[in-house]
């Protein structure tokens, strides 16, 4: 596809609500034609799965290791009495298995939240030597995966939209595999589940409230000036104080030196003298450097 002219002049995020049905390559791949910029995002989303995908455009991709850490929250419904190679409802499924009681999943649930080892679904994006699990598991490659650490911090029995299935609000870390958990939760009633619907509703600072369908990057009339509008600023999603030094220690840190600074450690967001972003500093043991800049 030929890029389209001209290129955007701001960087930051979009944030958008991915439809069900759709890969998260394809939302980057139409923003990288739009922006003639580069465009990734932070955290895919399965083909089944809707919601919140943020798409750093430019540098601030530059970033994404700031933003490992934060808070997801997904609605999932989980379908029991009946398994697919995949975990989820797009795959081989295989029928047999009883269906819990709305109590036994309440019952349940705390004891799969805390800092818990997680088996990845071998139909993942997972690296395998260089290879997508994804990729290894549809050649009829066998391999071996490793559990993972992950975080979940809580989940809730929202209702029972069907007769087999059940929807739960997830609060959880980075990395954690929601297919994964309905595995595990059905497990540990004694019967077998997949996922069959999914919407990522938080990703950090990025929420629901302020997301763009991507019908929005759809339309053919759309200019520049109307993508830049939409772009979310860098520095207004980093959960960082500003670093704040006179003007002859901000000269030696935009230039890579360390510096003597007042401020407790860990990270901060660093601006040049007009009042841009530039990137993150970091203060150890009562000095400042520059950890990552943007241009």
């Amino acid at each position: 596809m030929k890029k389209r002219e001209p290129k955007i002049k701001t960087f930051g995020f979009f944030n958008v609500d991915k439809p069900s049905g759709t890969v998260s390559s394809a939302v980057v791949n139409k923003l990288k034609w739009l922006t003639g910029a580069p465009c990734g995002h932070m955290g895919t989303l399965d083909p089944l799965a809707s919601g919140v995908l943020p798409v750093g455009v430019g540098n601030a991709t530059r970033l994404f290791d700031y933003f490992l850490e934060k808070k997801k929250e997904y609605i999932a419904e989980f379908t029991f009495g009946v398994s697919s190679d995949t975990l989820d409802s797009t795959g081989e499924l295989v029928f047999g298995g009883r269906i819990p009681s709305a109590e036994e999943i309440v019952q349940t649930l705390p004891s799969l939240c805390g800092e818990v080892l997680q088996m990845p679904p071998k139909y993942s994006a997972k690296n395998i030597g260089g290879k997508r699990g994804y990729e290894l598991a549809r050649a009829g490659i066998e391999f071996e995966l490793q559990p993972k650490r992950v975080r979940i911090d809580e989940m809730e029995l929202l209702e029972q939209t069907e007769e087999k299935t059940f929807r739960i609000r997830i609060v959880c870390g980075g990395g954690t595999y929601i297919r994964s958990i309905g595995r595990d939760l059905a497990e540990s009633l004694g019967t077998n589940a997949v996922m069959s619907s999914l919407r990522r509703v938080q990703s950090g600072a990025f929420t629901l409230a302020n997301a763009l369908p991507f019908s929005f990057f759809l339309n053919e009339e759309l200019s520049i000036e109307e993508l830049e509008s939409k772009i979310i600023p860098t520095e207004s999603v980093l959960p960082y104080p500003t670093l704040c030094l006179n003007g002859e220690g901000w000269e030696r840190v935009y230039n890579g030196v360390a510096v003597k600074a007042d401020e407790s450690d860990g990270l901060y967001k660093f601006f040049n003298a007009d009042g841009s972003f530039y990137g993150i500093a970091e203060v150890k043991q009562g000095l400042a450097k520059l950890k990552t800049k943007l241009c």
